[in-house]
């Protein structure tokens, strides 16, 4: 391969690392967006956020698909390369835990709207619960409150 070849392809390999590194850091405050609109119970935000989130993984997994393809015609990357990247790993990590915690308000608020619901229909809580001896007994039973 010539030098130049080469040198091309670290400039592109560079250019698609700086683009990784602006999205991540583009889905680290959508993220961010997305615990806000929680917190705030705004459906509307959620639904943007949700969207950009969709938008910027599907960018990153084009991005890294050409970070691949680049990695194996080099080479080797270059050292200022793989620290890139291994940068840009741990901000993925953040995200995901950020995206986790997002993921696990959402589930618990679902638990909520659940119970909710079955204590209003009668019907029976899909959730098992401990008692005071530690056996496990089945949700709560109610009546239904009203008829419509």
């Amino acid at each position: 391969m010539g030098a130049r070849l080469l040198a091309e392809m670290h400039d592109a390999l560079s250019a698609v690392l700086a683009e990784m590194q602006g999205a991540v850091a583009d889905l680290e405050q959508v993220l961010s967006d997305e615990r806000a609109a929680l917190d705030q119970a705004d459906a509307e935000a959620l639904n943007r956020a949700g969207e950009q989130k969709q938008r910027l993984m599907h960018a990153l997994e084009q991005l890294d698909a050409e970070r691949v393809q680049l990695s194996h015609n080099m080479d080797s990357p270059s050292d200022i390369h793989q620290q890139t990247w291994s940068g840009i790993l741990k901000s993925l990590a953040a995200c995901q835990q950020a995206n986790q915690r997002n993921g696990d308000i959402v589930e618990q608020r679902l638990q909520h709207v659940r119970r909710a619901l079955a204590v209003l229909t009668g019907g029976k809580d899909e959730v098992d619960v401990y008692n005071p001896t530690g056996r496990v007994r089945g949700g709560f039973r109610s009546v239904s409150l009203a008829q419509a």
